[in-house]
C-alpha cells in the first residue's frame, strides 16, 4: 500500500469494521462516524467537508439572551408549541425586513430546527389530498429529507434543476404536475448542495405552477442571505431574499438559526406559514388527523406530537438574534462572510490538483462562493472517491445521496475548515494527485 497521510491499516479496519458498503450510498452521519473513528484510531487531523456544520462562534446576542432566560427560570416551565410571543413577532418582522413579505405572527412557529418543522410539513402535505399522494424535489437537494419521507412511507419524486434554469424550469415542473399527483415542491435557496440560486423569474414560474395546480411549496432557507453576489443585510432595504412567496400563496419557509446565525447546538428554528395556507381548511386533513385548518393541524397536532414544543430558553435566543437584525445592530450576513473567502481558496486548490467542479455555473454567471461547492475526480466513482480520500486525511459526502445528476461527485463544506488548515490541505491535494494520476 503507498504511504498515505492517514496510515492505510487503520482506513480499511475501519472501514470494515463500519460495514457501509458503497461508501456513495452512505449517510452523511455515517460518514461522520467513520471520519470520527479513523481520527480517533489514527491520532491525525481530518480536513472535515462532510458535514454542514457551523465552523463560526454562535452570535453572542443569541447566547446572552438564553443565559437570561434561563437565569430567569424558563427551564423550569414547558415552552409554548407555538413559540414564544416575543419569537413569533420578531420573526414576522425578519420576513418583512429582508424579505419584504408580510407574514401574520400566528404563522411564525418555533420548531426542533428546520429538520422537525420540515418533517411536519411533509406529513401535512402528503395527507391534504388524496389524490395528490407525491412530493417533488428540485435536486439536489437535504438528503436527509428524502430520508424522512422514506421513514413516513410517502411517495416523493424528483429532478436536478441544473440543467433545467430559466424558461426551461416552466416545461420541466408542469410534465411533473401535469400528472395530478403532486403534493408539494420542495427545495433549497440557495442550493445545498451545489449552491446555485434560483433567481426571480425561476421562483415566479414555481409560483405561478403552484398557483395553477394547487400545490404547496416548501422553501427551505437554511441559507438565508448567503448568496454573497448581493447585499440581503440591510432591514427594510432591496434586495431582498428572493422568495417564492412574491408569486404564490400556497407557501411555507424553514429559516434555521444553525448556519446564519451559527446555533446549531441549540436546534432552533421557525416554521413561517403564509396567512392563506394557515387558516386554509383541508377535509382530508381533518379526516387523518381530527383538524382541517393546516395551520392548527401543524401545531397542535403534529408538532405537538413531534416533541411538545421547542427549547424554550433557545427561543428567547432566537428572538434576541432575529430583533437585532431587524433593528439593524447586528449585520447576520458579514457575520458568515467568511465562509464565502474559504470556498474561493479551496475550491482553487482542488482544480489546481486535478479536480473538477461539477457545479461551477449559476446559468450565465460564475458560482457564488458560499457554504458549499462540489467536486469530482476523473476516472473515479463517488464512493470510490470517497474511500480514496480518507486515505488523504479529506472528508465529503457522495452527491448521489442529493439527488444529483451528476453521481460521481461529491459535496464539500467548508465550514470546518478555517484558513490555519488550508496549507495541509494544499499538501494532501497534492499527495492525492501525484499518486492518483488522471489517465
Amino acid at each position: 500500500m503507498k504511504s498515505t497521510p492517514i496510515n492505510g491499516e487503520v482506513v480499511k479496519k475501519i472501514l470494515a469494521q463500519m460495514n457501509l458498503g458503497d461508501l456513495g450510498a452512505a449517510t452523511i452521519r455515517e460518514v461522520v462516524k467513520v471520519v470520527d473513528l479513523i481520527e480517533e484510531a489514527s491520532g491525525e487531523k481530518f480536513i472535515r467537508m462532510e458535514m454542514g456544520v457551523p465552523g463560526l462562534d454562535p452570535v453572542s446576542i443569541g447566547v446572552e439572551a438564553e443565559i437570561a432566560a434561563l437565569k430567569r427560570g424558563v427551564a423550569r416551565d414547558y415552552p409554548s408549541i407555538e413559540g414564544v410571543k416575543e419569537l413569533k413577532e420578531e420573526a414576522s418582522r425578519f420576513v418583512k425586513n429582508f424579505m419584504n413579505i408580510d407574514v401574520d405572527p400566528l404563522g411564525c412557529i418555533a420548531t426542533v430546527g428546520s429538520m422537525q418543522g420540515g418533517y411536519a410539513v411533509f406529513l401535512a402535505a402528503s395527507h391534504l389530498d388524496p389524490k395528490k399522494d407525491t412530493a417533488l424535489f428540485i435536486d439536489p437537494g437535504f438528503p436527509v429529507q428524502k430520508q424522512q419521507y422514506q421513514m413516513m412511507g410517502r411517495k416523493y419524486t424528483s429532478f436536478d434543476v441544473y440543467e433545467f434554469r430559466g424558461n426551461k424550469l416552466r416545461d420541466k415542473l408542469e410534465s411533473f404536475l401535469k400528472e395530478g399527483n403532486i403534493n408539494s415542491i420542495i427545495y433549497s435557496n440557495p442550493n445545498n448542495p451545489s449552491w446555485v440560486c434560483l433567481t426571480s423569474e425561476e421562483l415566479q414560474i414555481i409560483g405561478e405552477l403552484a398557483t395553477k395546480y394547487d400545490v404547496l411549496v416548501v422553501e427551505d432557507l437554511a441559507y438565508f442571505g448567503m448568496d454573497f453576489r448581493e447585499d440581503y443585510s440591510v432591514p427594510g432595504k432591496a434586495p431582498y431574499q428572493p422568495s417564492v412567496a412574491n408569486y404564490t400563496d400556497n407557501w411555507v419557509m424553514l429559516i434555521s438559526s444553525s448556519k446564519v446565525f451559527s446555533y446549531a447546538g441549540q436546534r432552533m428554528a421557525v416554521l413561517v406559514i403564509s396567512d392563506k395556507i394557515y387558516k386554509r381548511d383541508y377535509p382530508h386533513l381533518k379526516e387523518r388527523f381530527g383538524v382541517g385548518v393546516f395551520g392548527t393541524a401543524i401545531v397542535y397536532r403534529l408538532l405537538y406530537s413531534l416533541s411538545s414544543g421547542a427549547s424554550h430558553s433557545a427561543q428567547y435566543a432566537l428572538a434576541a438574534m432575529f430583533k437585532a437584525a431587524n433593528k439593524g445592530e447586528y449585520n447576520f450576513v458579514s457575520g458568515v462572510k467568511e465562509y464565502g473567502k474559504r470556498a474561493q481558496i479551496m475550491k482553487k486548490l482542488f482544480v489546481e490538483n486535478g479536480f473538477t467542479i461539477i457545479y461551477d455555473k449559476d446559468m450565465e454567471q460564475p458560482l457564488a462562493d458560499g457554504f458549499y461547492f462540489t467536486i469530482g475526480y476523473p476516472g473515479l466513482k463517488g464512493g470510490e472517491l470517497i474511500e480514496k480520500l480518507l486515505y488523504y486525511g479529506i472528508s465529503a459526502i457522495s452527491l448521489k445521496s442529493t439527488g444529483s445528476a451528476y453521481v460521481d461527485g461529491l459535496r464539500a463544506c467548508v465550514s470546518q475548515v478555517n484558513l490555519s488548515m488550508i496549507p495541509m490541505l494544499e499538501e494532501r491535494l497534492k499527495a492525492f494527485n501525484a499518486e492518483n494520476p488522471i489517465k
